[in-house]
């Protein structure tokens, strides 16, 4: 992926990094393949605000991506690679033989015209979705099932992968993104290769305004509050708040979220890196 900077000639464009989208190769996305998008604004079905810092933001419609590339065995040539308003990843246009489209998550380094496929023997290669029983260890692999059938859920950002490290018995164990390793049954589906856009975080949007356009309304700090309204709020000057907190009192650094009778925990190995 290529990055650009721009000139200088305004504020907002003097230390913006944007993406200069190299690869994509269309602005119009297949219409068959798209669905309304409705915005939240952060509230709930009685209009009360739930989350914070939401609001606003271009209009754009989903993408309906294939997670599950449980069209097996039918070899599908890539026509477009495109932006989705919706994800930091880029996605594919792929043409099935029957004549079926369908988009996926677009790995890195895929090309237009390749020839990709899905099943149980396909050939471990860029693009192709097989089960990780076949896949040879030490193969780079994102959108990575944990229930077989269900769809990928692990390492579908931009840029994003994980590596398949050993075989075990019906599990093989997974290096996560996060650097934790896992065991996932071994017919569970994963695609070949890392995600397209890697770069995605080297921009800089160079001005709040552009944050704006993408939904994210201005946070403000809990530290400038008054007491009433954040634990960290009030003081003297600049005082400090404390403990780094949330506004209902749970603490946003060092505290464990994870339940400690989840049932999955024994299929983790080690625990990601602090």
């Amino acid at each position: 992926m290529a990055l650009k900077k721009y000139n200088p000639v305004t504020p907002g464009t003097r230390f913006r990094i944007g993406n200069a989208y190299a690869e994509v190769t269309t602005d119009t996305p297949e219409k068959s393949l798209t669905a309304p998008f409705k915005k939240t604004g952060g509230r709930n079905s009685s209009g009360a605000l739930t989350m914070r810092y939401i609001g606003g933001g271009h209009k754009k419609k989903y993408r309906i991506i294939d997670f599950k590339r449980d069209k097996h065995n039918v070899p599908a040539t890539v026509k477009t690679v495109e932006y989705d308003p919706n994800r930091t990843a880029f996605i594919a246009l792929v043409n099935y033989a029957d004549g079926e489209k369908r988009y996926i998550l677009a790995p890195n380094g895929i090309q237009v015209g390749q020839t990709i496929e899905a099943g149980d023997n396909v050939a471990p290669e860029l693009g192709n979705a097989l089960m990780l029983r076949n896949i040879p260890l030490g193969t780079i692999i994102h959108n990575i099932e944990m229930q077989p059938g269900k769809g990928g859920m692990i390492a579908r950002s931009a840029g994003s992968w994980a590596q398949l490290s050993a075989k075990e018995g019906k599990y093989v164990i997974i290096r996560m993104p996060s650097g934790e390793t896992r065991m996932i049954l071994d017919t569970c589906y994963a695609t070949v290769g890392t995600v397209s856009n890697p770069d995605h975080n080297l921009q800089q949007l160079g001005k709040a305004g552009r944050n704006r356009w993408l939904g994210v309304r201005p946070r403000n700090r809990g530290v400038s509050m008054n007491p009433v309204d954040h634990p960290m709020g009030g003081g003297e000057g600049r005082s400090s708040g404390g403990h780094p907190r949330s506004r209902n009192g749970k603490y946003s650094k060092g505290m464990k979220t994870r339940h400690p009778k989840k049932t999955t925990s024994k299929f983790i190995i080690s625990r990601r890196k602090k």
